[in-house]
């Protein structure tokens, strides 16, 4: 068990009723609010027009940027710094998922520097501890961006979908109410299911002697949350209580709770991003489709009883097999979940990717060096699992 500090300032209004409060939190900030919001599905949900109803009747005023992307691009950050910079924005107001939330982040950070771009902080490695606030309104339980200290921008112009932290990242206020995930097309419920189960497992999970058993628990807690509620909201979009604990399990996956000093390296994020980066895919499925085959890799006598006790302890797999049976048993339940019980496709080949840039991907994943975790892998190792998945 490694040293550590815990610190996560964000004030998080959860329920039915909660954004009624939004006005105050914008207030303790400032009067001058960029909405920072995607495709439009909060205009044809009605929530758009409520947020914008209280941030005007409470003498605030109100600039847009609309048009955020799946994967944010650091060209829509920039536009939404500059915008800060010519209308003195006070606080950068994300409604929307994870990539709303990243972009609005890349976009506070982006608006205090002097050329009014991200690029050079993601690219840099900044950690960033001066940026414009950001609050965020969530409508879709997956990336954990409402309470974290992170963003991930891409740059599709050098295929490049890369991290920015600090400090100045985590979100002042958050507002939760799974209502606002009722609409949300099965397939986006599916992937974001999926993002929160693997951010506990890629992140934390695997920490060998790192770990210690209060947050062992707590990491599958998560992991059965969304194993048990993402069929009943798949079945059902307007459960509130599948819906509910899927948003918190969101939060809960990545504000620094289930950290606790453990070391982790994410090795089926850093995959992930090398996807998305080049193919533009949907982050949650790229994950679904590398992880059961990571762990099939990186399988053997050492990591047996980690895989196998995920399967206890998360899919009920009986504790009575010995550590590779039960390991073995595991990986085949992830794979149910992911691609029968979530209903994602398996494969890479069925998102149309081939292997034209798997060489240029491993590149970029390893940077030359080898990956570690619960097992190191060799830039070799990577491309074995790039083309297991294809």
């Amino acid at each position: 068990m490694n040293d550590f500090v815990f610190h996560n300032p964000d004030r998080v209004h959860f329920g039915k009723k909660c954004l009624k409060e939004l006005p105050n939190e914008l207030l303790k900030l400032g009067k001058k609010v960029l909405l920072v919001y995607g495709g439009g599905s909060i205009k044809r949900n009605g929530l758009y027009d409520e947020v914008c109803t209280l941030i005007k009747d409470n003498g605030m005023e109100l600039f847009e940027l609309s048009g955020v992307e799946p994967n944010p691009r650091h060209t829509t950050a920039n536009k939404g710094a500059q915008i800060c910079k010519k209308e003195g924005i006070d606080v950068v107001l994300a409604v929307g998922g994870g990539s709303t939330i990243d972009c609005s982040k890349g976009i506070a950070a982006a608006a205090v520097t002097d050329d009014l771009d991200v690029w050079p902080l993601v690219s840099g490695g900044v950690w960033v501890t001066k940026a414009l606030p950001v609050v965020a309104v969530l409508t879709n339980a997956a990336t954990g961006s409402e309470m974290d200290a992170w963003a991930v921008i891409s740059n599709m112009e050098t295929n490049e979908k890369i991290g920015l932290g600090g400090s100045a990242l985590i979100p002042r206020a958050a507002f939760e109410n799974p209502e606002w995930t009722y609409t949300l097309p099965h397939y986006q419920t599916a992937c974001g299911a999926f993002d929160i189960f693997n951010h506990v497992l890629d992140n934390y999970y695997l920490a060998g002697d790192a770990t210690f058993d209060l947050l062992l628990d707590m990491q599958e807690a998560v992991m059965r949350t969304v194993v048990k509620w993402a069929p009943v909201a798949l079945k059902d979009p307007k459960n509130y209580e599948a819906r509910a604990n899927l948003m918190w399990a969101s939060s809960m996956a990545l504000n620094g709770i289930l950290d606790g000093g453990t070391v982790h390296f994410c090795v089926c994020h850093m995959m992930e991003h090398e996807l998305s980066a080049y193919y533009d895919i949907t982050h949650g499925h790229g994950l679904a489709i590398i992880a059961p085959r990571w762990l099939e890799y990186i399988l053997d006598e050492n990591t047996a009883p980690a895989i196998c006790r995920l399967g206890v302890k998360v899919f009920g797999i009986d504790a009575a097999l010995d550590s590779m049976t039960g390991a073995k048993k595991t990986i085949e339940a992830l794979e149910n979940f992911c691609f029968n019980t979530l209903g994602l496709q398996s494969n890479l080949s069925d998102l149309g990717i081939d292997d034209k840039h798997i060489d240029d991907m491993v590149s970029h994943c390893c940077g030359g060096r080898n990956v570690p975790g619960i097992k190191t892998l060799t830039p070799d190792d990577i491309e074995k699992i790039y083309r297991m998945c294809l």
